[in-house]
């Protein structure tokens, strides 16, 4: 039988996506709902949110995994060794996009490194890194996590009460927005590439997504100085945004 004709509108875009857990595997979805051809890398012992669970599906998948890892074919390569580094360079002669969310530094230490080995022998590539931090700056190359990211930037201020203090948000919204960021990068470098011909490297991370997520808080903070432990639902600029209590009526 023939196979079907892929659609949409990334329908003949090729994908590797050595990411795990969920920033860049949830970019490596959005792209593969659209169309892309994206083949997701595991280690040996597969992609960790294989586990999370339950509930889980017959197959013994989290909903987790499932949740983020749809529309994408899966080989399992180990890239601390030198056979598997091989193998995903030969898929590499094929692909527009790389995707991968390893420590920074993780690439460079197995020679894969943008800039020494991949832009040279792929030009055309399209490399997207999710990180904590990116590779510079007084905290490049450290590791990244959703709530200490939340924390630290402040964006925990938007939730809980003034009385309880910040609340992590609930939902990871720090690496869902990141991996729609590298989502985005990749995009915008597939279109430059069409003028240039060349392609590029995408980095996004937690720390500034969060950041990018605080309007009209931040603005608000930096322009008047006015600096909050707790905004809760409130919004300097519109009345009434916020919850407060009511006294019980009297009879």
């Amino acid at each position: 039988m023939t196979p079907p004709i892929p659609t949409g509108a990334l329908a003949g875009l090729n994908v590797i996506d050595l990411s795990r857990v969920l920033g860049g595997p949830y970019c490596g979805q959005m792209l593969a709902d659209h169309g892309a051809d994206v083949i997701k890398i595991e280690p040996p012992l597969g992609d960790e949110t294989r586990g999370w669970g339950p509930p889980f599906d017959a197959e013994g998948i989290s909903a987790y995994f499932a949740g983020i890892n749809r529309n994408k074919r899966v080989v399992a390569l180990d890239l601390t060794k030198l056979a598997g580094r091989d193998v995903l360079l030969k898929l590499l002669e094929t692909a527009d996009v790389l995707v991968e969310n390893f420590k920074t530094g993780t690439m460079e230490k197995w020679g894969l490194g943008y800039e020494a080995v991949l832009a040279k022998k792929f030009p055309r590539l399209v490399h997207a890194r999710v990180s904590g931090f990116g590779a510079d700056g007084p905290l490049g190359g450290f590791p990244g996590y959703d709530a200490m990211v939340q924390a630290s930037t402040g964006l925990v201020s938007v939730n809980g009460s003034p009385e309880g203090g910040p609340v992590r948000i609930g939902i990871p919204v720090v690496d869902l927005s990141t991996g729609m960021n590298a989502c985005i990068g990749i995009l915008m470098a597939l279109y430059e590439r069409n003028r240039s011909g060349k392609g590029q490297f995408v980095d996004a991370t937690l720390y500034d997504s969060a950041i990018a997520l605080q309007h009209p808080h931040g603005p608000t903070s930096w322009s008047r100085a006015r600096h909050r432990s707790s905004w809760a639902t409130a919004m300097a600029a519109w009345r009434p945004t916020a919850t407060s209590p009511r006294r019980a009526a009297t009879s």
